[in-house]
């Protein structure tokens, strides 16, 4: 179930009545949020849920296991991370492995051929395998005690404002929040229905026009000049960020209708002026979870400035196959591996030119983007040929009614990010600092737009991850 489909809009609704009509029974409103959310991740292919009801099942005992056995303790956070990762190995990687082997064997002259599996990626299996294996870890290194209720820790695992995209819940932030009684709040629902139509029209207005202009544009690189090249890699910088931005501040919008507090997931990351800021502002749910669940285990930044270096390449190289069985995800994330590194012995440019330190990372990150978005690295090759080329015209545009659309929603929504970086004001509590009138104009001037763009046909970019 998508979040801007017409279904959702039904289900959300009557979740929400049905949720706060049991304010009295924590355990009631538990199950309820339990069913509504194996109905919404069912939604797309209910044999799905089996797969997240064994993960679920699987780590719950397991996290018993550990906290109650000394002996053993490792051996059970072992198998609960060989369970997680082979899940992630045998849904999202089997394919890629094998043709990776095929194709090294065939530059070696050896002809092989095979039939790989025809298997269909789960959503969210990133997000909810990597959510219940920090559970497990955080068991075993003591900082975290297990829930002896399935249903809270089930409820933990597949809650739907963030199951299939994140943020990525730590347990020791959402489970007690599931264990003890949610009470309403007026400002709390002020803050969620506000960042749920920021959200919305980040989504609608911004990244699905932006994106029905790129994707032309990625799709068939070659014939396209350098011109409209160039326009396609800035855009899709947008693209990316106010869709997955949009997804978040939905899905942690929706939390705080139902009583949660999520984590931030963005916080205004092109205003970065390093990449190592860009990584504490994008994505922060994964980025925090990478730094703590693999780079500190690595090593972090003991034992010299080599092995610092190596933590952080190794990090981020399996932080951007994280995101997909492609090459271009490796070398996406091998990329930004090298440029941390390189910050750490060097620096950055004075902070007296942060304004220019803002548009180096924007423009470093917009170009490793290609690999992120280009279908193969053959188009990514030909895509950065072509913006170093000599080859500018006058850029294709497509639709002269969407790259209207385009251009308008993004002045409006730079310019409210603009808006909170220079007033340093957080989305999240955002809302419930409006006077009523106000509040009321932007939520209705915000809406307006939004249904006037309203498509429920589009996905989200990080469904697929």
């Amino acid at each position: 179930m998508l979040f801007n489909s017409t279904v959702f809009l039904i289900f959300f609704p009557l979740v929400f009545v049905l949720y706060w009509s049991f304010h009295k029974s924590i355990k009631i409103q538990n199950v309820l949020l339990l069913i509504a959310s194996y109905v919404f991740y069912g939604w797309w292919d209910w044999r799905f849920l089996f797969l997240i009801a064994f993960s679920s099942i699987l780590d719950y005992y397991l996290g018993l296991a550990i906290h109650q056995s000394e002996k053993h303790k490792k051996r059970y956070l072992q198998v609960s991370i060989f369970a997680n990762l082979g899940l992630l190995a045998i849904f999202k990687y089997f394919n890629f492995f094998i043709d990776s082997w095929i194709d090294l064997w065939n530059m070696f002259g050896y002809e092989m051929s095979h039939s790989t599996l025809q298997i269909i990626l789960p959503v969210g299996i990133s997000f909810f395998t990597f959510q219940t294996m920090s559970y497990s870890i955080d068991i075993y290194r003591g900082n975290l005690k297990p829930t002896n209720d399935f249903v809270v820790f089930a409820t933990f695992v597949s809650l739907f404002p963030q199951l299939v995209a994140g943020p990525i819940e730590r347990a020791s932030n959402l489970i007690p929040q599931i264990a003890h009684k949610r009470r309403w709040s007026h400002e709390r629902f002020q803050n969620g229905l506000f960042q749920i139509v920021v959200g919305f029209f980040r989504k609608v207005v911004v990244a699905d026009s932006i994106g029905s202009l790129v994707d032309s544009i990625y799709n068939n690189p070659e014939i396209h000049n350098s011109s409209t090249i160039a326009m396609a890699v800035f855009l899709y910088s947008f693209q990316i960020y106010f869709d997955f931005s949009g997804y978040s501040d939905i899905a942690i919008g929706t939390a705080k209708l139902l009583g949660f507090d999520f984590k931030r997931n963005f916080n205004l990351p092109y205003f970065s002026s390093s990449i190592t800021e860009f990584w504490r502002r994008w994505h922060i749910s994964l980025s925090s979870w990478l730094r703590d669940y693999l780079y500190i285990p690595l090593g972090g930044n003991r034992n010299g400035i080599l092995m610092q270096y190596r933590n952080l390449f190794l990090t981020m190289l399996l932080g951007g196959l994280w995101h997909g069985s492609s090459w271009n995800f490796v070398i996406w994330g091998a990329i930004h591996g090298i440029l941390l590194g390189i910050e750490k012995r060097f620096g950055w440019i004075p902070n007296r030119y942060k304004f220019l330190n803002n548009v180096v990372v924007f423009t470093m990150v917009t170009l490793i983007w290609i690999f992120f978005r280009a279908l193969s690295l053959e188009d990514s090759g030909l895509i950065l040929g072509k913006l170093f080329s000599n080859g500018y015209a006058m850029p294709y545009l497509g639709d002269t009614t969407i790259f209207a659309t385009t251009v308008y929603g993004l002045i409006l929504a730079i310019s409210f990010d603009i808006f909170l970086f220079k007033r340093d004001h957080q989305l999240e509590q955002f809302g419930s600092t409006l006077k009523a009138p106000l509040y009321i104009g932007l939520v209705t001037f915000i809406i307006i737009n939004t249904l006037l763009f309203y498509s429920s046909a589009s996905n989200f970019i990080y469904f697929q991850f």
